[in-house]
């Protein structure tokens, strides 16, 4: 038996390898293919270790067991394979969050599973109590996954669009007493949980998770839809944290470092985002993010100001005379499903000779990355996109910026230490010698502030539907 745990522990060791691995593949879209290769293998390797680890313990006598394990894989990998592959790429920040709420939702299934039978999780003997420090783990696995699902299915609702229920639309939901009422609830789960720690009793345990699961809603619905990115990176380290809890409590390092993985690089992304939008991360926990602003913008008349606008066959005209063109896609592209005519347009433009590049902000989108993977699907080169760090410095020297539903992210006022935006890093277009910038309307971003580049004399605004309007554009461009 010893023999056989040491191999165990081998292969869940060798797992984790293939964790790391997936994790530094995925951190580059030319290396992301590999990335989740090895994520894969990683899986396999640990679920076949895992149950292998079961017939050996059980003997035998864990056959139905088993056969209820092989029944959840069965579903799970096949609900999971449709999903994948029905999918559309602008519909992947929900899957994701989904995704998330899937991975809390078993931390607390698992947890209260755990707390009901503790012996057939190998946790104590049959009728002894569960150590203190298997309580503590629990009862922090539950919350955060309660947390995890519940929040998770509240970005989700944002992130879709689809559903008129109030707590799922875009718009933050606010109250009086809103930040007084998320401490005094999280106060409240602490001390229940805190009970359950100390007694072991099932009715502190049930009070700290359904107050966990109102927690998890009331923290996520203040955000905005537009400061998705954050959040749903923010929700990707919580189910990491979650299932590292659980980890602990069943004494399987396998969970104990795949949560820790996705935990800690959840919260490193978070704090990157943050840092790209120039905000606090826990302002963003408390549903600060854009708040005071978006209201002061909202409470009374904007003033009217005049733009230049034009046609698609003008924006054609302008690119395809250009020597040098930068695009920036924004959330508006990924709305109107224009990635693909946009390569097409690419596509026409190089052929014609002109030097065509894509600029990524960090936080354009709905989640991290979400820019990527649009170009992505496109198939357009790797080598044509570049993030913002990298790129910033040829705006300058470029003849035509097309702008495509950004509004934000490239907005000047940022250098402006007055603004409510102050300090946070943008794309640079303003420096072009050119800009296109094509919108449906006037509105605002989440800042709720007006975009000073839409009012500059180099800049030529072209109303209407990205498809529609990329599209007019590559028939202009032949």
């Amino acid at each position: 038996m010893s023999l056989s745990l040491n191999v165990v522990v081998l292969l869940y060791l060798v797992a984790s390898v293939f964790f790391i691995q997936a994790l530094k593949g995925l951190s580059h879209p030319t290396t992301s293919r590999i990335g989740n290769t090895f994520g894969m293998v990683g899986m396999a390797i640990a679920v076949v270790t895992t149950i292998a680890l079961i017939v050996k313990l059980t003997g035998g006598e864990g056959a139905l067991g088993l056969g209820w394990v092989a029944l959840g894989v069965a579903v799970g990998g096949t609900a999971g394979t449709i999903m994948a592959r029905r999918v559309e790429m602008t519909k992947m920040p929900e899957l994701v969050a989904f995704m998330h709420s899937m991975i809390g939702l078993a931390a607390v299934f698992i947890a209260i599973a755990a707390v009901a039978e503790p012996w057939a999780f190998n946790i104590v003997e049959h009728g002894q109590p569960i150590p203190m420090g298997n309580r503590l783990e629990l009862f922090i696995g539950t919350f955060v996954g309660a947390i995890t699902f519940s929040g998770s299915v509240i970005a989700f609702g944002k992130l879709s669009g689809k559903y008129k229920f109030r707590l799922f639309q875009g718009a933050p939901v606010v109250f009086a007493g809103q930040h007084l009422l998320n401490l005094v609830l999280a106060l409240a789960m602490l001390g229940f949980g805190l009970w359950f720690f100390l007694t072991q009793q099932w009715t502190p345990f049930w009070i700290m998770t359904i107050l966990a699961f109102v927690l998890g809603v009331l923290i996520i619905i203040p955000i905005g839809g537009a400061d998705m990115p954050v959040v749903v990176s923010m929700l990707n380290s919580y189910s990491g944290w979650a299932a590292a809890g659980i980890g602990f409590s069943l004494n399987n390092s396998m969970l104990i470092i795949a949560g820790s993985l996705v935990g800690s690089s959840g919260a490193i992304l978070s704090y990157i985002m943050c840092k790209a939008m120039n905000r606090s991360f826990f302002n963003v926990l408390l549903g600060g993010f854009g708040g005071e602003t978006a209201a002061a913008a909202g409470g009374g008349a904007k003033e009217q100001r005049p733009v230049k606008s034009g046609s698609a066959d003008d924006a054609a005209f302008l690119l395809t005379n250009a020597d040098s063109v930068i695009i920036v896609p924004g959330y508006g592209l990924a709305v109107a499903r224009a990635q693909h005519p946009l390569k097409e347009l690419a596509d026409k433009l190089i052929e014609r000779g002109v030097s065509v590049k894509f600029a990524i902000h960090p936080v354009a989108g709905r989640m991290p990355g979400h820019m990527n993977v649009l170009l992505a699907e496109a198939e357009v080169p790797y080598d044509q996109v570049f993030e913002m760090e990298d790129i910033n410095s040829e705006f300058g020297d470029t003849d035509v910026v097309l702008v495509l539903g950004a509004n934000d992210v490239v907005n000047p006022a940022a250098k402006d230490p007055k603004s409510p935006i102050a300090g946070m890093p943008i794309l640079e277009a303003y420096k072009a010698r050119q800009v296109i910038v094509n919108k449906r309307s006037m509105a605002s971003g989440y800042a709720g502030l007006d975009n000073e580049l839409f009012y500059m004399d180099r800049t030529m605004m072209v109303f209407g539907d990205a498809k529609k309007v990329v599209e007019d554009m590559a028939k202009a461009s032949e």
